[in-house]
């Protein structure tokens, strides 16, 4: 099924808990072509990821795990209830099998000691709200390091 056309677009796991957001950021995406999932939570977004076990607690065998899953980037917002973007950041860095992703954070304040934080920790980008498709366009790059074309 997965012919050339699938194997070189990009996977984009978009996380954000405003659902005006999640919408633009995935018209966003899906207009530059990307392969785009979106989940509404930090949780969420572990959970596809499959660093964590879904609610229901099962451990069924037809769970995702992040080998059979893969995102060539993550875009979150920084300001969620429960796991924040920024936690979300954490997470991936400290997963070995993860933490080569990208991580782009975005957030509607623009607070400088945020946004280094975020760097510093290893976000790629730090994208203030409402994200354009200029900011979009600057993931090329990001995404094309992460799958080893650059």
């Amino acid at each position: 099924m997965g012919g050339v056309a699938t194997e070189t677009q990009f996977h984009v796991l978009a996380v954000d808990d405003s659902i005006i957001d999640r919408k633009l950021i995935e018209r966003l995406l899906k207009t530059s072509s990307y392969k785009v999932t979106v989940v509404d939570s930090g949780v969420k977004a572990l959970e596809f990821l499959g660093l964590i076990e879904d609610d229901s607690g099962s451990n069924d065998s037809t769970r995702r795990n992040p080998h059979e899953v893969e995102v060539n980037l993550i875009i979150t917002d920084y300001s969620m209830p429960g796991i924040t973007g920024y936690d979300l950041l954490i997470k991936i860095k400290e997963s070995t099998s993860l933490r080569d992703i990208p991580v782009v954070i975005m957030s509607s304040e623009n607070v400088p000691s945020r946004i280094n934080s975020c760097l510093e920790k290893g976000a790629e980008e730090f994208f203030l709200k409402p994200v354009q498709q200029s900011d979009v366009n600057k993931l090329r790059p990001h995404l094309l390091r992460g799958k080893g074309l650059n």
